[in-house]
């Protein structure tokens, strides 16, 4: 996240029909505009990885998974999620969804602590929603926040394997990093040779 590019609090319908025609990503927070940052390479990768393991293993679901581009609306606010899995009909907007079961979230300096607190919070209102995930681009961590466990939180490692209960799909962490070049994707990888 990033400066707001209007002072003045604008409406809903202002904000979507300027995302429409902007040429950078901007977030809807309490009425006000925030331009979004630009992804580095290990965050790309993550989120292509994540979102790539995800639709495999819903093929033949009614899931469908989302990356990036698509909005969600929460409340009166408006996210990109890095990645999002919708199971029903959301066909409000083709703009955004407003029924997540699973949000991701890759975590970088400028927006690791918005995404774990504010962010995160105001998601977990979301009633369809049963897991919220934080995915480390800088090292091998995973955290799940799961609804079922009164959004507790769980954390997984490179060697691991999590379970999406809400979508009944298994997915390894080593395959969530494939070709991220952190300290300890190069580590596990060193060990699993050696």
């Amino acid at each position: 996240m990033s400066l707001n590019y209007a002072h003045e609090p604008i409406s809903e319908e202002d904000y979507l029909q300027g995302e429409l025609l902007a040429e950078t990503k901007h977030e809807y927070i309490d009425g006000q505009v925030h331009a979004m940052a630009g992804a580095s390479e290990n965050h790309n990768l993550l989120s292509v990885n994540i979102v790539t393991e995800l639709k495999n293993r819903l093929k033949g679901t009614p899931c469908r998974a989302f990356m990036a581009d698509i909005k969600v609306k929460v409340g009166a606010n408006f996210f990109y999620p890095d990645v999002m899995v919708v199971c029903q009909e959301d066909n409000d907007s083709e703009y955004y969804k407003t029924a997540p079961v699973i949000i991701v979230e890759v975590l970088s300096k400028s927006t690791r602590r918005f995404d774990q607190t504010d962010k995160r919070l105001r998601c977990q209102r979301i009633p369809t929603l049963q897991e919220y995930v934080l995915i480390e681009q800088d090292k091998g961590e995973i955290q799940v926040f799961s609804k079922k466990d009164q959004w507790q939180s769980f954390y997984y490692y490179l060697g691991d394997d999590i379970t999406f209960s809400s979508l009944g799909i298994t997915v390894s962490v080593e395959d969530i990093y494939y070709q991220v070049n952190n300290e300890d994707v190069l580590d596990f990888l060193r060990e699993k040779v050696g």
